[in-house]
């Protein structure tokens, strides 16, 4: 592996330790990268041209990266500021799978760690900035609010025009985000067989876009739920704005709280269950089959994990205290068997992991450009947070540790379900 080292000016005992740190760290990373020291002095390791670089602000970062090989503390330096990406963000944010499995010699170790001890000391700003939320209650109305009352504004910069936050329906990796959006709510419709007159549940409906394409295209008396102020007005308004009073009702509610008397013939929960936790599971499933009257329809759309439980990882960390601080994964099988031991039968299972991932490359794309407006709109470290979050999601659901999935399923009765014999229905004829 070729190495350069460039310093501008005289260097001191420091940066040399700094130099020699990384070189250790970074001798078995496959591709090559530059990184930039608090004083000037460039590291670039590997053959070739740079993948990027990684601008170090001050020794503090180097001694978390040496000691820990986290890359959590990694990523919050980059949202705190304290380490600056240029070129291939992506390439970068994959870093973390390189340092995740990196094993040292046990003399290498104390090599590097004694090395450590000659970095200056250093203020670290980004303790005081990154306080968990871990505290909050699971699908309460305030971990609702960490997460989607950010503003309004800012999720319009990114998302597409009918603001649906959660995975597009591509029929081809070239189609626009804004057509598979219309895909995916058309693909719930179908899937749930709405017709004239029946009412649907819509268990956290966001922005409201899909009840309001239920009612508009498909005449049905649409009910949507959600514990997020911000998404309540906007849906009251997008309901207003298009005529749907009398056939779409938006309520700030937590499903928990549904009356007992409340029956719909269809249920929907797109993007939400995974806020419910684990141990929750049982009781939300439990109170979607009350709600739902016998031959009713349950799509419920939800991200999965490749692994059982929610156990805590690199993406659980930063996730759990920094974007969603409630929510935990389960693998597909456990979550089926969680529905069938709550009185559902499932009839349709469909994956749609690809989907997800070309839907998150275009966020990310849409924030990029749109980087000056979001900064404007919540601060500079909202937005790495977000850019940092998509990206490695993105690279999650491309190589398979997160999967996402649609399950159909009926209340389990003692007779035929409600369903044609084939999917033909599913697809018209273009």
């Amino acid at each position: 592996m070729a190495t350069t080292l460039h310093h501008p000016e005289q260097a001191h005992g420091g940066s040399h330790a700094a130099s020699r740190m990384l070189l250790h760290l970074f001798s078995a990373y496959p591709m090559a990268l530059t990184v930039r020291l608090w004083d000037g002095r460039t590291l670039h390791v590997g053959e070739g041209p740079p993948a990027f670089t990684l601008s170090l602000q001050h020794p503090g970062v180097l001694r978390d990266l040496v000691l820990h090989r986290d890359p959590v503390r990694l990523a919050e330096a980059y949202c705190g500021g304290e380490i600056e990406v240029t070129g291939n963000f992506d390439a970068a944010v994959g870093l973390r799978y390189y340092l995740e499995h990196l094993q040292l010699p046990l003399i290498e170790k104390m090599s590097l760690v004694w090395r450590t001890l000659r970095l200056g000391s250093a203020q670290r700003k980004l303790a005081r900035e990154t306080a968990a939320a871990s505290h909050l209650r699971q699908n309460s109305r305030e971990s609702i609010a960490f997460h989607y009352d950010l503003s309004n504004e800012f999720y319009r910069l990114w998302l597409d025009e009918r603001m649906v936050y959660s995975c597009a329906y591509f029929e081809t990796p070239q189609q626009s985000l804004e057509l598979a959006q219309c895909n995916k709510l058309d693909h719930v419709c179908r899937k749930l067989r709405l017709r004239p007159g029946e009412s649907l549940l819509d268990i956290g409906c966001g922005w409201g876009a899909l009840v309001c394409w239920a009612a508009r295209h498909y005449g049905v008396q649409a009910h949507g739920i959600t514990l997020s102020r911000n998404q309540f007005d906007y849906a009251q308004e997008e309901v207003r704005r298009q005529g749907l009073e009398g056939q779409v009702t938006i309520e700030l509610r937590d499903y928990r709280e549904l009356p007992a008397e409340a029956c719909y013939d269809k249920v929907v929960s797109v993007g939400m269950f995974e806020h419910v936790g684990l141990k929750n599971l049982p009781a939300y499933f439990a109170t979607v089959r009350r709600v739902l009257k016998p031959d009713g329809l349950f799509l419920n759309h939800g991200i999965t994990s490749d692994e059982p439980g929610w156990k805590r990882g690199v993406s659980s960390k930063f996730i759990n205290r920094h974007v969603f601080p409630d929510g935990e994964l389960d693998t597909m099988s456990n979550i089926q068997g969680v529905m069938e031991d709550s009185g559902f039968e499932i009839f349709d299972v469909e994956g749609l992991r690809p989907h997800y991932a070309l839907t998150l490359r275009h966020w990310v794309d849409r924030l990029d450009v749109r980087r000056e407006q979001a900064v404007r709109l919540v601060g500079e470290r909202a937005y790495r947070v977000w850019r940092l979050y998509m990206t490695a999601s993105a690279q999650q659901f491309e190589n398979g540790a997160t999967g996402i999935y649609q399950i159909l399923a009926v209340r389990k009765e003692n007779r035929l379900p409600p369903l044609p014999l084939t999917r033909r229905d599913l697809y018209p004829d273009n």
